[in-house]
Order: C-alpha cells, then structure tokens, then sequence
C-alpha cells in the first residue's frame, strides 16, 4: 500500500528567493539543485518521523509571518545551534521535551524556523 513516508517540501512566497535561498545555504548549510534540498538517506535514528501539527491560532508560529512554521530535523542540536550564531543566526528559544530537544529562530523573510533533534522513538501518549 502507498503511503506518506516523510515531509516533501514546504512551499511559500518571499520577496526575495536568491536571498532566502542564499540564507539556507551560507546560515543552515542546506542547498540543492532546486533551493534547499534535504536527503534522509543516512537518518541515524531508528523510527525517524516527522509532523504535521494542527494549532487553533497562530500562537505557536509566532513572531513568524504567514501562519505556518518549517520544522527541520537535526541531529546535534546543540552544536547546530552553536554553529550558526557563529553565522549570525538569533535563536529565540530552545526547549528540551523529552521525546526532542528544539530551538527557534526566524529566516530573513520572518518566517519561523524550528530545529529538532529527535532523542526517543516516538511522542508520548
């Protein structure tokens, strides 16, 4: 049976694409043929697994703009984050939940942008 198996992409309009794309690349380290590509051909987690979260409002996206948010798995958090305040990155927060450590921080054009680091299997019930 066919099945989701992963986030495909996320998709929205900026002022300026170069920008932001050049904003991936040299800040997040991720490019691509296309714009920001990411591969998860090498996931080291057993049971790897990304979201779609449904919110009421738009508390959670904030102070990004648009009303949605990109989450991006990473696999060191802390030195992700350490590596790109090097580059100029501001991190609004971080929070460790147990099932994932996160931080935030917004893209040039205001969008928000979470990291995740997996650390269990999967979500609590």
């Amino acid at each position: 049976m066919a099945s989701v198996t992963g986030l495909g992409g996320v998709f929205y309009v900026v002022e300026d694409p170069a920008k932001t794309r050049e904003w991936y690349r040299e800040t997040l380290g991720i490019d691509g043929p296309y714009g920001p590509q990411l591969a998860w051909a090498d996931e080291p987690k057993t049971n790897p697994y990304s979201l779609i979260s449904h919110f009421e409002d738009d508390t959670y996206v904030k102070p990004g703009k648009g009303g949605f948010m990109i989450n991006l798995r990473v696999d060191d958090l802390d030195g992700f984050v350490k590596a790109i305040k090097k580059k100029g990155a501001k991190i609004l927060d971080t929070a460790d939940e147990g099932y994932g450590k996160f931080a935030w921080l917004l893209d040039p054009d205001g969008i928000k942008i979470e990291l995740w680091e997996q650390v269990a299997d999967e979500l609590p019930s």
